[in-house]
């Protein structure tokens, strides 16, 4: 979105930069930006699957491990 701001007769610079900050507060760009900062995309059906299996095959790795582990 664009956003023009003039300065009006006699208006200070503060003032000016505050209504900057209000309208573009008030219009959600911000928010917007900020909420699709960190947007994740879902994984295709056979990402997931291989995701998974590979979950699966470590997990199994893992109990074997832990079933042959020496005793402290």
């Amino acid at each position: 979105m664009k956003f023009e701001i003039k300065k009006q007769e006699r208006e200070t610079t503060l003032s000016l930069i505050r209504r900057f900050t209000r309208r573009v507060r008030e219009s959600g760009v911000l928010n917007r930006a900020r909420k699709g900062r960190f947007y994740l995309r879902n994984k295709s059906q056979t990402a997931q699957k291989r995701s998974a299996l590979r979950r699966i095959e470590a997990k199994k790795e893992y109990e074997k491990a832990e079933k042959f582990a020496q005793p402290k």
